[in-house]
């Protein structure tokens, strides 16, 4: 009976010192682990406030006799120039332009990135395709408020 209990301690002290270790190890790994997430919290927390002051920064100003030069390199940036099938300037604060198929939340996107830059939507005539989420569109863009 005694050689049992003996035996039962050492194998308990065993699993003890075992259980100690491998939580020390798991401690030690993530203590390490923590460093390198804080350093990548700083570095996003940093990458945040960046957006925010980029975002916060007034758009720059558009060109006041380039409109169609705008809405071009609008049309290259969002990736749109294969869908463009015609882009008229009938005066400098005006532009028409017509894409053949387009994404409707690309089309939308872009659309957005004009208003940023203070061009509106004055008419268009968007119709869907047979592919879905694709549209055609015929639109006319203007300068927003005095020049």
């Amino acid at each position: 009976m005694r050689t049992r209990l003996a035996l039962a301690a050492v194998l308990a002290a065993v699993s003890y010192v075992l259980v100690v270790h491998f939580a020390d190890r798991g401690r030690e790994r993530l203590t390490a682990s923590v460093g390198t997430l804080r350093t990548q919290a700083a570095r996003l927390e940093q990458q945040a406030a960046e957006h925010q002051r980029l975002r916060a920064a007034a758009a720059p100003a558009a060109s006041p006799t380039d409109l169609r030069t705008l809405v071009q390199a609008r049309v290259d940036a969002a990736r749109l120039a294969g869908a463009l099938t015609r882009i008229e300037a009938p005066d400098a604060d005006h532009v028409q332009i017509v894409f053949g198929a387009v994404s409707f939340a690309q089309w939308l996107g872009w659309l957005e990135a004009l208003q940023a830059q203070h061009v509106r939507l004055e008419t268009a005539r968007v119709e869907a395709l047979a592919a879905p989420g694709l549209v055609s569109v015929n639109a006319s863009l203007a300068r927003s408020g005095p020049q």
